[in-house]
């Protein structure tokens, strides 16, 4: 099975939210996972290769960045695992609390989250049972 298929059959399978998606993932073969907002462009990295996913922007044309604010990026993230809000919403509270880039390490379980002057937060996620 080609990576995208593998991918896609992650999300296909996937139940029980973020921890059981990340296994998903994990289990596909893919090491790390680098999501880009406003633009909301997503690459998976393998050990053998790469994929790109170019979802629709949150934003067109020009606009501020937000300053990076770590109090309201934890309230987007405990809505969003609280299952009050969808995977857009979610983007939109992240991008809204600053962040323009996080990053998904499926081996050590930890999602950072970046401002634009390298304000950064780092957040552990359960294995999935």
């Amino acid at each position: 099975m080609n990576t995208i298929e593998a991918i896609q059959n992650a999300f296909a399978s996937r139940t029980g939210g973020f921890p059981h998606l990340a296994e998903a993932l994990r289990q596909a073969g893919v090491v790390q996972n680098i999501w880009d907002l406003p633009g909301c462009q997503s690459i998976f990295i393998t050990k053998d290769d790469a994929v790109v996913m170019q979802n629709p922007p949150l934003i067109s044309g020009m606009a501020a960045v937000p300053t990076f604010d770590e109090s309201a990026l934890i309230r987007a993230l405990r809505t969003d695992q609280a299952g009050q809000t969808t995977f857009p919403e979610f983007l939109e509270g992240a991008w809204q609390a600053g962040v323009v880039r996080y990053i998904v390490d499926f081996n050590k379980r930890t999602v950072t989250y970046f401002g634009v002057f390298g304000e950064a937060y780092v957040e552990e996620y359960p294995a999935a049972e």
